[in-house]
């Protein structure tokens, strides 16, 4: 077998043989990327599931096709010769768009069966989760729903690594990133709601020295929503001094203020079933606060969706929304 010293030429040898050879399949690019990952023919083999010696045929097998080695043996550990390190990179592609493939013939052949797992942040998940699950229980019994809640870093964590299809958080709290697609699926804005009953209630107009007088209740607030709050009101309103109940559970807030004296900071759309029920009502706070959240519907960029997600998308449109 012939070495080539300059990495280049390696590249340009690699992509003819590539596209013009019939022999290199994908589960010798997994074989590779396993021996890549271990450095080991023996760790290597026991993670694929096969011997050792079918391993090094295979490996053997791919650089007489590529026609130069793609492994260095160094001491105990086989290392990636400048070729191998490019056909290592190349392989990650290949073999992930293949596995794509393979789960968009999956998730075709199971139509309105499957699974979803979801993650949602505090707000969204108020809103959604309980009437998700009935809506999904009785229109699509088959489907396998899986909804976990968090902050928004681990949650982005868990999609990259494929353990969550698809996510709906506060669009301001993810950034832009080309592995991530990023849909606006609902604006809702905040106000202050209390107790039907609360002292406030009562009055025409309130300040936010007389909300502050009671506990303010809070999930976590973006970043923006809490410059819109300093900006209106002062300094007074840094959530970080003026929150007295946090909590990212949503529901627990409103169930705090239905119970208590407390003063509820967030969207209008969570305390809906109180407001209308009448146990709740909206403080009409001065200045009146003219802050929205935005909600995004966050999956991996080039990701094959499985159908029954489009029920998702289209539920949390409906139910995001004032």
């Amino acid at each position: 077998m012939v070495r080539f010293a300059h990495p280049c030429v390696q590249c340009i040898i690699f992509l003819n043989v590539i596209h013009s050879s019939h022999n290199v399949n994908i589960k010798q690019l997994e074989h590779l990327l396993a021996l890549a990952r271990t450095r080991s023919f023996s760790r290597a083999a026991e993670q694929l599931f096969i011997t050792q010696s079918a391993l090094s045929r295979s490996i053997q097998a791919l650089e007489e096709e590529l026609g130069a080695p793609l492994f260095d043996r160094i001491g105990k550990r086989n290392e990636p010769t400048p070729l191998g390190k490019d056909v290592v990179a190349r392989a990650e592609r290949l073999v992930r768009d293949a596995g794509e493939l393979r789960r968009s013939a999956e998730l075709f052949m199971q139509g309105e069966g499957g699974s979803m797992r979801i993650g949602m942040g505090a707000n969204p998940g108020a809103m959604l989760m309980t009437p998700l699950l009935c809506h999904m229980a009785q229109q699509h019994p088959k489907v396998q729903v899986a909804i976990t809640r968090g902050p928004t870093e681990l949650q982005l964590m868990q999609l990259r690594a494929n353990h969550l299809d698809a996510l709906i958080v506060d669009a301001r709290s993810v950034a832009p990133s080309a592995d991530l697609r990023v849909e606006i699926v609902g604006e809702l804005r905040t106000c202050f709601v209390c107790r039907a009953d609360h002292p406030l209630a009562r009055l025409a107009s309130v300040t936010l020295a007389q909300a502050l007088a009671y506990p303010i209740a809070s999930a976590p607030l973006s970043d923006e929503i809490a410059r819109l709050l300093a900006e209106l009101y002062g300094p007074q309103a840094n959530p970080e001094h003026m929150t007295t109940l946090q909590c990212e559970d949503v529901g627990s807030l409103i169930g705090a203020v239905e119970r208590s004296q407390a003063v509820f900071l967030g969207l209008a759309a969570a305390a809906r079933e109180g407001i209308e029920s009448g146990r709740l009502v909206e403080l009409p706070v001065r200045p009146r606060l003219e802050a929205n959240a935005r909600f995004a519907y966050v999956t991996l960029a080039g990701r094959t969706e499985a159908p029954v997600m489009a029920v998702l998308r289209a539920f949390a449109a409906e139910r995001l929304r004032d």
